[in-house]
């Protein structure tokens, strides 16, 4: 595992060194400016990032949230006070744990583990989400499909469905790419479904 700290204070990034050194098969990189951060973060590829930011201010905080964005990387940032904004800001740039006055040598593992949990469930529920999306438009397609071909060859909806399953077969292809490809069709020739 790859794991980038971020701290401009050498002395707190040891801490979250030392909270690292029992973990195996871990390589740490310890990154103490923000200037050309992302180039770095391109350079190591981390795996995990934590950030330990102590006292930020709110355009630091910013900067790091954008960070946090672009990786889509299990994060955890530490902080010495909390804040509802800045929290709710983390949650939004995702960051996987958001950690006030904790910056001990003994926690820093077990928050490496939430926040990599956290990430993986996140990462999963997005997937399902995105699948979850797909399947619905294709199940619009294929009702625009039915539609189109109800209406301009007077087949029921059965029938309509039969046809589509029949020329999916015949060129095999998936029923959803022959919908897309009827209502497409329609779209250029200028009618909707």
């Amino acid at each position: 595992m790859r794991i980038a700290i971020v701290d401009e204070s050498e002395m707190r990034a040891s801490i979250i060194e030392d909270g690292l050194a029992d973990l195996p098969d871990c390589e740490i990189f310890v990154i103490t400016q923000r200037l050309g951060l992302m180039a770095r973060m391109d350079e190591i590829q981390p795996d995990v990032v934590l950030i330990d930011l102590g006292n930020p201010s709110r355009d630091v905080l910013e900067e790091y949230f954008a960070v946090s964005r672009a990786l889509a990387k299990p994060i955890a940032m530490f902080v010495d006070e909390s804040d509802d904004d800045a929290i709710a800001a983390s949650i939004d740039a995702g960051v996987s744990a958001y950690v006030v006055d904790g910056l001990s040598t003994g926690r820093i593992r077990p928050l490496v583990d939430v926040a990599v949990r956290r990430f993986n469930a996140f990462s999963r529920m997005q997937s399902d989400l995105a699948e979850a999306r797909g399947q619905l438009a294709e199940r619009e397609n294929i009702d625009r499909a039915k539609r189109l071909l109800m209406n301009s060859k007077g087949l029921s909806e059965p029938e309509a469905y039969k046809e589509l399953r029949s020329q999916a077969m015949r060129s095999s292809k998936r029923i959803a790419e022959v919908a897309e490809a009827l209502v497409m069709a329609q779209e250029i020739l200028g009618g909707a479904a």
